[in-house]
């Protein structure tokens, strides 16, 4: 009865299961794993948010498959703000950037296409991939001392199936930019093998030593489709505003945004209301940026600490995002430890599989966890990895 591209294994896993059982038992869980910024006890400023949402032109019905001309002049003000001068309509609006790369996968892949994609990075690519029928071929980060793109390893996974390559700027959760050499040699790649750069860059305002870093939106050497929204930008998950941002060779681009247009148009997902809001809630990143990038910092700075405390467990270099990576002894599996954590302390971190790391030995926290909350359970981890 059901496509095949439902046919996921839809019972819990033993980490979700675990969870259940301490919930079912009435056990309080310290989260270190929260990603939800509307929950992590930063202050918003209700006061001009809310009235942002009453706009007497809600009552019109304006059906603009881009997105109404008014909410991507602010999408191209944050851009000239913060980056650099884009043309409005190469914006075109979504819902979420889930919905941009399911946009970006219908506009590039016939079924069973493959798209290449960074490894370890955020799992929901896999999902995403799964209901369009898209293949998706990782391509290893490397670390040392930093993390860096394998490029040997993407030459050897591109071949006649292959559409685009898939680049996270910062990536999540290594927290890795795309450093400008990287960038060269990519667009050469897909030059090469006339290939869509598709790059996501939500976590794109939290470099953490406060140094901006160059967006791929006025990418012009090949077809780059960039991804962001109000989600990370202004610690709005809720708001649902995203976008694509079409650049690259003229002919290209153009004809990428015609059909870009015609599949935003089959759907019209964006709702009045938030795109009228849009300039007053991308202002917002004005005031909530400062408080997370204080909040990452200072977890950060008490994470290492902790670690200067203990011979164990070290964390890995990380340049911007919300997450920290630490590397733990290997005496069972990251799920297996996760487990136990969660067991033993109550408290709540991400395996390293989760992330598809290649082997074992990796814990993810968030760095945006009330400091309270993440001073007591990281001491209470660290403690028990070094017993």
């Amino acid at each position: 009865m059901f496509s095949h591209r439902t046919d996921w294994k839809l019972t819990p896993n033993r980490f979700t299961q675990a969870q259940q059982e301490l919930q079912a038992a009435g056990r309080e869980v310290l989260d270190l794993t929260i990603s939800n910024p509307t929950r992590a006890e930063l202050h918003y400023d209700a006061e001009t948010i809310l009235p942002a949402l009453v706009n007497p032109q809600v009552m019109d019905y304006d059906p603009q498959p881009k997105g109404l001309r008014g909410a991507r002049e602010a999408v191209a003000a944050y851009y000239r703000k913060q980056h650099d001068e884009i043309d409005p309509d190469a914006i075109v609006l979504t819902t979420s950037t889930s919905e941009g790369y399911s946009y970006v996968f219908r506009l590039l892949c016939n079924a069973e296409d493959e798209i290449l994609v960074p490894k370890p990075s955020y799992p929901l690519f896999e999902f995403l991939a799964d209901l369009q029928d898209v293949k998706l071929v990782p391509y290893p980060l490397l670390y040392d001392h930093g993390w860096q793109i394998d490029f040997p390893s993407l030459y050897k996974a591109v071949n006649h199936r292959t559409r685009a390559v898939v680049v996270v700027h910062p990536n999540n959760p290594t927290g890795s930019f795309v450093a400008e050499e990287e960038r060269s040699t990519l667009n050469q790649f897909c030059r090469e093998y006339n290939l869509a750069l598709i790059a996501d860059e939500v976590f794109l305002d939290y470099a953490h030593d406060g140094v901006p870093r160059s967006s791929f939106v006025t990418g012009r050497d090949a077809l780059t489709l960039t991804l962001s929204g109000l989600s990370k930008i202004s610690g709005l998950p809720q708001m649902k505003l995203a976008w694509i941002v079409t650049s690259g060779p003229g002919e290209q681009a153009s004809a990428a945004l015609a059909r870009l247009e015609v599949i935003a148009d089959t759907y019209l997902s964006m709702n009045a209301p938030i795109q009228l809001a849009a300039p007053s809630l991308l202002e917002q990143r004005h005031s909530i940026q400062p408080l997370l990038l204080d909040r990452v910092r200072a977890n950060l700075s008490e994470l290492d600490r902790g670690l200067a405390k203990q011979k164990t467990c070290r964390r890995l270099e990380v340049d911007g995002g919300w997450y920290a990576i630490v590397r733990v002894p290997v005496t069972q599996s990251d799920e297996d430890l996760a487990i136990e954590i969660l067991r033993k302390l109550s408290v709540l971190v991400h395996p390293g599989h989760f992330y598809d790391f290649p082997s074992d030995g990796y814990l993810i926290v968030s760095l945006i966890t009330p400091p309270p909350n993440f001073r007591h359970g990281m001491t209470q981890v660290l403690e028990l990895l070094n017993r």
